[in-house]
C-alpha cells in the first residue's frame, strides 16, 4: 500500500551509514544517492533519508522494517547496536501486537524510533 517513506535527518553522514549498515542486514541497500537525499530498497528507493534547509527539529517517527526471522530481527538489533543506536527493546515477542509477532526496537541517530520485526510460527 505504501509506495514510499522518507524522513529527514540532521546528519546525512551519521545517518547514512547507519541505514548502509542496519538495513543490509535484511537485505537492502542504497540504491540512490542526491546528496540531500539517499533511497535505499531492493529493487526500488521505498524508503528515504533526507535533509533540507530550514526544516527545524524532526518530530520522532516510527519506522518498522520487515525481517526474515527471528535470526535476522537478532542480527539486525545487534548491528543497530554496533552503530551506537539507542536500545528501546531487545528483541522479542510482543504478545499484545499479535501471536507470532517477534520484533526489536532502537533510536536512530535522529531519535527515531526503528524497528526490525516478523512474524514467527507458533
Amino acid at each position: 500500500m505504501i509506495s514510499h517513506l522518507g524522513i529527514n535527518r540532521t546528519d546525512m553522514e551519521r545517518a547514512g551509514e547507519f541505514y548502509d549498515r542496519t538495513l543490509a542486514v535484511l537485505g537492502h541497500r542504497r540504491l540512490l544517492d542526491h546528496g540531500v537525499a539517499i533511497g535505499y530498497g531492493t529493487t526500488s528507493p521505498d524508503f528515504w533519508i533526507g535533509t533540507f534547509d530550514g526544516i527545524g527539529p524532526n518530530r520522532e517517527v516510527h519506522v518498522a522494517f520487515s525481517a526474515a526471522d527471528a535470526t535476522t530481527v537478532d542480527a539486525w538489533f545487534a548491528e543497530a547496536v554496533a552503530c551506537g543506536a539507542e536500545v528501546l527493546h531487545e528483541p522479542r515477542f510482543w504478545p499484545e501486537y499479535h501471536e507470532g509477532y517477534y520484533g526489536a526496537f532502537v533510536r536512530d541517530p535522529d531519535g527515531n524510533n526503528v524497528e526490525a520485526c516478523c512474524a514467527v510460527a507458533t
